[in-house]
């Protein structure tokens, strides 16, 4: 699905033209997924927006939202959006991100110049958030919240909400606020939270964060003051989760046994091979959804040897969604702190190939997968498990498969040869290869496979990005895997957005639009279009100025 910005918004504008690669698959009446990013280009689902709040499943593994949907987490992190965006270009960046099929974004009440702030914490229009400081100290009273400043928080709150994101909302960042916190002390610290209860309570798109690289949560008196705002909050909100993100370089939620009452939501936090953390979250007690709240960040340092690689972000996305986790958070070192250049970071490659993860995960039951530790069901070539260093020691695949049989997938860093226990499976199986580099499946000859004895599985060489990196995955009674076209895309130009794809004779092709991905309804745009061994191309010339839309095409083979 491509959505393409008409007019007036030079963000939404193709920049030339674009191509996605191709998979021609012989199966009849598929939905023709085609690419998932470009530079102008935006990703979305139309699955229909989650309905707010969500919670905790009956098993306490997975995240529902207010339908018992199971609510795939799949969010960014700007952070110093509240404070560094006017809400016009916040609503840019909410549209953007919901177009790509994040739905949650992380995002700080407060921000000090530690966290990419300000040292006065105000907005980027030099709104202060307190009314008055504590007398012979130079920090904020935090019994005095400025209306002006909650009211923008207000708006933000709802502008996302109105693109279908879930904020993760951060009372009071402790990598930065907790001289402040400090200085007002417990009693203060929950009367703020008191206040922040009671003014969001009804907001249903909200789940609560505290600390925030909380590297002193083991001081007694800190980590007090960081519970008291939390308390504060439930004292008058009950309609909302809460979760706390410890330190660096490694830790969960539940290492602080102070929080256990308090959180619904497991926070892990890690630089390390991300498989390790996520999984001892996993058997943490009390039972809880997992999520990946913090990792290597796309285009900064510490994202690998390689300096913030797409091969280092997939490596820690594909080991978390098949250690046990709920969700996790993509971070941007541009969009975080949204420094001069961001609004050229939004299309990078690493927000594709998150949205690959999506495309892969969402369709299935993930929610049921459980983590194959024990290895009864990928019994060979599953390499070393590793607790400690860097992201770069990626030998260990991680595999999960469904209690009831009917899904096996698995994650390998590097290429290498895996045998499958086939009895774990309760029916014959497709199988299929992922390439995470390009969202693209390869269907393996000999599909299905009898659900006896043991099989042994190679990926096809490498990935598109020069990788070793594949996704193994067996199904009963699989859809076929979706069919990707090559596109590409011109303009817009004086004449409209010329659409172009691959096309293979007596095959017949419809190209479908949609103003709002929201509601899941798509119209004809042009219907039996037929193919040519060759490529087609469509100029849309009554796309409507200043708006967004969105094209898909069906394939009918």
């Amino acid at each position: 699905m491509i959505g393409v910005g008409m007019g007036g918004n030079p963000n939404c504008l193709p920049g030339g033209f674009v191509s996605f690669r191709t998979m021609r698959m012989n199966w009849r009446g598929r939905i023709a997924l085609i690419g998932l990013a470009a530079i102008g280009v935006l990703i979305a689902d139309a699955n229909g927006t989650p309905v707010y709040p969500v919670e905790k499943s009956a098993n306490g593994h997975y995240l529902v939202d207010q339908n018992n949907v199971p609510y795939l987490m799949m969010g960014d992190s700007p952070h110093t959006l509240m404070v560094n965006l006017l809400e016009a270009d916040a609503a840019t960046f909410f549209a953007d991100r919901s177009g790509r099929g994040i739905n949650t974004v992380s995002i700080y009440v407060l921000c000090t110049s530690a966290t990419g702030g300000r040292a006065n914490c105000s907005t980027i229009d030099g709104t202060l958030p307190f009314t008055n400081k504590i007398p012979s100290t130079s920090t904020y009273d935090l019994t005095t919240p400025n209306e002006a400043y909650f009211a923008h928080v207000d708006r933000v709150i709802n502008l996302a909400a109105q693109y279908g994101l879930q904020v993760l909302l951060d009372p009071a960042e402790t990598a930065g606020f907790l001289p402040t916190m400090r200085n007002n002390g417990t009693t203060k610290c929950r009367a703020y939270g008191q206040y922040l209860g009671n003014r969001y309570k009804n907001f249903p798109n909200i789940i609560w964060i505290s600390g925030n690289d909380f590297q002193t949560w083991q001081t007694a008196s800190d980590d007090a003051l960081a519970l008291a705002l939390a308390r504060g909050i439930l004292d008058n909100d009950t309609n909302h989760l809460h979760t706390v993100e410890l330190n660096y370089m490694v830790s969960s939620s539940l290492d602080d046994p102070n929080w256990a009452s308090i959180v619904g939501l497991n926070a892990v936090y890690t630089y390390t091979p991300t498989y390790a953390e996520v999984l001892q979250a996993y058997g943490q007690s009390p039972t809880m959804p997992v999520f990946m709240v913090e990792a290597n960040y796309e285009s900064e340092k510490d994202a690998g040897t390689d300096g913030g690689s797409t091969y280092n972000l997939r490596l820690q996305e594909y080991w978390t969604m098949l250690s046990g986790a709920s969700g996790q958070l993509y971070g941007n070192h541009y969009t975080w702190q949204f420094i001069p250049g961001w609004q050229t970071n939004l299309a990078t490659i690493g927000t594709r190939q998150f949205g690959y993860v999506k495309a892969l995960f969402e369709p299935r039951a993930w929610y049921n997968l459980v983590p194959d530790t024990s290895h009864v069901v990928v019994t060979r070539g599953y390499g070393t498990f590793s607790s400690s260093g860097s992201i770069d020691a990626n030998d260990y695949a991680t595999a999960a498969s469904t209690p009831d049989g009917t899904l096996v997938m698995v994650y390998m860093p590097t290429r290498r040869t895996v045998t499958v226990d086939m009895s774990k499976l309760s029916d014959d199986a497709v199988g299929w290869w992922y390439d995470p580099a390009s969202g693209s499946f390869i269907y393996i000859s000999g599909s299905p496979f009898t659900n006896s004895g043991t099989r042994t599985f190679t990926p096809p060489g490498n990935n598109a990005d020069g990788n070793g990196d594949w996704v193994l995955g067996l199904e009963k009674d699989a859809d076929p895997p979706p069919v990707f076209l090559d596109i590409s895309m011109a303009g817009p130009g004086t004449n409209g957005v010329v659409i172009s794809f691959n096309t293979v004779s007596n095959d017949i092709y419809d190209i479908q639009i949609s103003a709002d991905l929201t509601t899941g309804t798509w119209g004809p745009l042009v219907t039996n279009i037929p193919g040519i061994d060759g490529i087609v191309q469509y100029t849309d010339t009554n796309a409507p100025a200043q708006q967004i839309r969105f094209y898909r095409v069906r394939a009918d083979f």
